[in-house]
């Protein structure tokens, strides 16, 4: 039995979006059991649950949304809250778009764990793959499989001399992800910028919080993290997307050229094929990953 978790401490952090280019500030509050991750946006004090039935777009990033109140780009504190086995928490968000930091999960990861992780008196439920399910679409395909433990495979290719293609499988606990997932960047390629921005996306990007990739190199001055950075990176953002499925997911997940919008369609196929899975109290991480957080917190 995995109890759930939530927060020890307040967190609270600002800066700008990526896509917007406006300033916001975000406070996470801790919240009692069976809360789930509930966001509450500057212009409303309603809750928006973080579910795929929350989902508003999905166009480089994820938002949710409920009547005229969204919040942009949840997707990297997501994964640092998937990352990290937390069920429960309170976000307030004075802006519409989550900080981008530095482009990755790391910074959001660091505060979590600063904050102190403690479990709580009731257990959390997971949805356990029993049979093989494939998603696709005209550029995607992803495919849930059983598995004892929860792994990623990811596949990315590009039509571009620096970044071609690239693939990962990994599987994922809190190690892993603090070590090997949380510090891979957004990335994206200079010819695209004027084009993203034009259609009032990518106004908040910079070297300072992703890689661009220029025709002949990566541009930021100080490389890469991992040589496959790119890969890494399309790992954290799924694992945010997939944390909307409402329970942490056993089994391995494999994702070809896959976006947020075959994300949130996966997503979707699978809660509606009730025959893939079945939902289980069943641990997805061991004792010896519970006591990574107090190791990585200390």
């Amino acid at each position: 039995m995995r109890l759930q978790r939530t927060i020890a401490k307040e967190i609270y952090f600002e800066g700008k979006g990526l896509h917007t280019g406006t300033h916001a500030s975000v406070v996470i509050s801790p919240a009692p059991v069976d809360t789930g991750i509930v966001f509450y946006g500057s212009k409303g004090n309603f809750p928006i649950k973080a579910d795929v039935f929350t989902v508003a777009e999905t166009s480089f990033a994820t938002t949710i949304k409920i009547d005229d109140v969204k919040v942009r780009t949840i997707e990297h504190l997501l994964a640092a809250i998937a990352g990290l086995g937390i069920d429960n928490l309170l976000i307030n968000v004075e802006g519409t778009e989550i900080p981008i930091l530095d482009g990755s999960a790391t910074i959001l990861t660091g505060m979590i764990l600063e904050a102190g992780i403690i479990k709580q008196n009731k257990s959390k439920p997971c949805i356990k793959i029993r049979r093989p399910l494939v998603y696709e679409d005209a550029h995607s395909r992803i495919i849930a499989l059983p598995h004892n433990g929860y792994c990623i495979s990811y596949y990315i290719k590009f039509n571009h001399r620096v970044l071609s293609q690239q693939e990962l499988t990994i599987e994922i606990n809190e190690r892993s992800f603090v070590t090997e997932i949380a510090p891979a960047r957004t990335f994206g390629f200079l010819k695209d910028v004027e084009r993203l921005r034009k259609n009032g996306l990518a106004k908040g990007g910079s070297l300072e919080n992703a890689i661009v990739i220029g025709d002949d190199g990566i541009i930021n001055p100080e490389g890469l993290r991992f040589s496959d950075e790119f890969v890494r990176h399309k790992i954290l953002d799924s694992m945010g997307d997939f944390l909307l499925a409402g329970y942490p997911i056993e089994g391995h997940i494999i994702l070809e050229k896959a976006g947020h919008t075959a994300n949130i369609n996966f997503l979707k196929k699978l809660l509606s094929t009730p025959d893939s899975f079945t939902i289980t109290s069943e641990p997805i991480l061991s004792e010896t990953d519970n006591l990574v957080i107090s190791a990585l917190s200390s």
